[in-house]
Formats: structure tokens, sequence, C-alpha cells
């Protein structure tokens, strides 16, 4: 039986996929994404797009959500699970990408 060397293997496979480097905001907002709209641009009267949102108002508004002090019907159950430094990356990411 033969002997597969797996991180050789992933070696040839990096050089010929290049892995691209995510910051963890990008990755914490992209859930973000998925009912606010990618990039924060959604077409949709019920949810509000994150478009033009300052990264301090998301911060602030995340963090009510998260404590209880600003009602919700899921928002506060998303932001429960997140920590203040997981809010403020994510909030960051949002804000940088000129939403």
């Amino acid at each position: 039986m033969k002997k597969i060397l797996l991180p050789a293997a992933g070696l040839m496979l990096a050089s010929v996929f290049p892995v691209q480097a995510v910051e963890r905001g990008e990755l914490l907002a992209n859930s973000c994404f998925s009912c606010h709209g990618y990039e924060g641009r959604l077409n949709n009267a019920i949810i509000p797009t994150l478009e033009n949102y300052p990264a301090s108002l998301i911060i602030s508004q995340m963090k009510a959500y998260r404590d209880g002090t600003r009602p919700g019907t899921i928002m506060d159950r998303h932001a429960k699970g997140y920590t203040d430094e997981e809010i403020e990356l994510m909030a960051k990411f949002i804000g940088k990408q000129g939403l």
C-alpha cells in the first residue's frame, strides 16, 4: 500500500489555487449580508439596508440588541452570539466598504 503525503499535496494545491487572505471582520460581516443584501445593499422594504450606516451606529445598535436594551425579532438573537471585539470588527469592515 502506498503512503500519501498530504502536506505535500496541500502545498501543491496552494500553489495552483492561491488563497486570498480574508480578514476576520469580513468573515463576520458576510453573515449580515445574507439578510441585509450583498455588501449591505438590499431591495427590500422590510429588512433595512446597511448602506450608509456608519460603523459607530452598527456597533451601538448591535450591542443594544445583544444587551436587551433594543427589542428585536431576530437581531437580538444574532447579536447575542458576538463579543464586543467581533461586533467592532464587522462594523468596521462594513463601514470601510463605503456602503
